[in-house]
């Protein structure tokens, strides 16, 4: 019995892990702009460190350039690649690291 109740348990938390381990994948391109892990690293300049932003406000930051609803140098070519999925996926990775 014990055994069915972990592996239901991997089972639900599957989906999360996934999205976690997504979003981090995403959101790695972004560290040369945005810091390691979204924080800002002594010594480099990150235009703005991310990490630890409500999740809903970095999704619509990304759909506002993706959109072209937000002026931009570069991110209104770059959030283009990403579908809402992916940017929500980046935006709770974001949100769930450290400041």
């Amino acid at each position: 019995m014990r055994a069915v109740f972990i592996a239901a348990l991997a089972l639900a938390a599957a989906p999360a892990i996934a999205q976690d381990v997504q979003g981090r994948n995403l959101a790695s391109g972004c560290a040369i702009c945005h810091g390691t892990e979204g924080r800002v690293v002594p010594g480099k300049s990150p235009l703005i460190p991310l990490a630890g932003l409500p999740s809903d406000h970095i999704a619509t930051q990304m759909r506002a350039f993706r959109d072209g609803k937000r002026p931009a140098t570069v991110m209104h070519q770059i959030a283009k690649g990403y579908t809402d999925a992916e940017i929500n996926a980046m935006a709770a990775w974001y949100a769930a690291q450290k400041r």
